[in-house]
């Protein structure tokens, strides 16, 4: 019998032997499987998706905050050069952590001691663009009350994000940390700088509730006399420490009052906060006033409670002390 007689048969032996046991022939080793069209449709369904997903990290990079005037304010990354535009927006930026990443102020921005070593870049009624836009800032953070709005916003049209802040409540105050720690990237210690500091007016809260209201005028400036309205935040610290502001209705943050207003209001203390100790000397002339006729004429630390910063609970318990002493100078009825 020839070779390939003998190959015939033995293949045709293989056939018979697993059609027998009701298997197939195995393929021969030369014959490659095709991908099916079933695995094709998946592959082709599967890869824009796979590509989606590869680019949500770099979706989720976006840092997005909005501010207290209502705007969206998105950075690619944390903030790594930030120019502060108030005094208080610098301490609550060291509050968030993100005291490092400063790279201007303005003049009278002179807390914590590290922010003197900073380049002023102007003050509350004018900026140097010029100098802001050399230090290739990628944040600026602005006062709402009192940034030069026009030139805050030549700023943003030169494609630098602006966030706003307007601290006129107290809780306003750990908000704004909270939302530039976020931007800075700082959100862990900003976090824990908001936790002590919400212990800590709960417990004011908590210590001056429900106490005999004292009648409080809050002096902001004496030629023209002005005080605080609804609006502004040492209000609601004159609030909070049991006093009542016969301004606040006043929808402004700093009215102009007549001292023929004041006196019919018959405060029973009088604060300013000022370095100037003969601040509210005026008043001695008029001893038909509760506040002073029991000597309740009291110059608080002008560095906490206006500025509105990282300190501002320090001002608002001298303020409720203050306002305490004055309720207990009261006639017993």
């Amino acid at each position: 019998m020839s070779a390939s007689t003998q190959d015939r048969e033995a293949r045709g032996m293989n056939v018979v032997g697993h059609a027998r046991c009701g298997t197939a022939p195995s393929a021969p080793s030369r014959i490659v499987r095709r991908p099916s069209r079933r695995r094709e449709i998946l592959r082709r369904l599967l890869l824009p998706a796979l590509l989606l997903v590869s680019l949500l990290p770099q979706a989720r990079a976006d840092i997005e905050v909005h501010d207290d005037a209502g705007r969206a304010v998105v950075l690619q990354h944390p903030a790594r050069r930030i120019v502060a535009l108030s005094p208080q927006l610098v301490e609550l930026s060291f509050a968030a952590g993100a005291g490092g990443r400063l790279v201007a102020t303005i003049r009278g921005a002179d807390r914590p001691p590290q922010a003197r070593r900073l380049p002023r870049v102007g003050d509350a009624f004018a900026l140097n663009l010029e100098s802001i836009v050399a230090l290739r800032p990628d944040l600026i953070l602005a006062w709402k009350s009192g940034t030069p709005p026009r030139q805050a916003d030549t700023l943003q049209r030169l494609g630098i994000p602006v966030y706003w802040s307007q601290t006129n409540t107290l809780e306003s105050v750990a908000r704004t940390v909270q939302r530039i720690g976020e931007l800075a990237g700082t959100p862990e210690q900003a976090a824990h700088w908001v936790r002590a500091y919400d212990a800590r007016l709960a417990a004011l809260r908590a210590r001056y509730a429900h106490q005999p209201p004292v009648r409080v005028f809050y002096q902001v400036w004496a030629e023209p006399l002005m005080t605080v309205g609804g609006p502004q935040l040492i209000n609601q610290a004159i609030h909070l420490c049991g006093g009542v502001n016969p301004f606040a209705p006043l929808p402004v943050l700093a009215p102009t009052v007549s001292r023929e207003a004041v006196i019919a209001a018959d405060p029973q203390i009088i604060v300013a906060a000022s370095p100037n100790a003969r601040a509210l000397d005026a008043w001695t002339r008029f001893p038909e006033v509760s506040a002073v006729r029991h000597g309740q004429l009291v110059l608080l630390n002008p560095d906490q409670l206006p500025r509105m910063g990282a300190h501002v609970l320090d001002g608002v318990a001298q303020l409720c002390q203050a306002i305490a002493g004055a309720r207990h100078m009261q006639p017993k009825p």
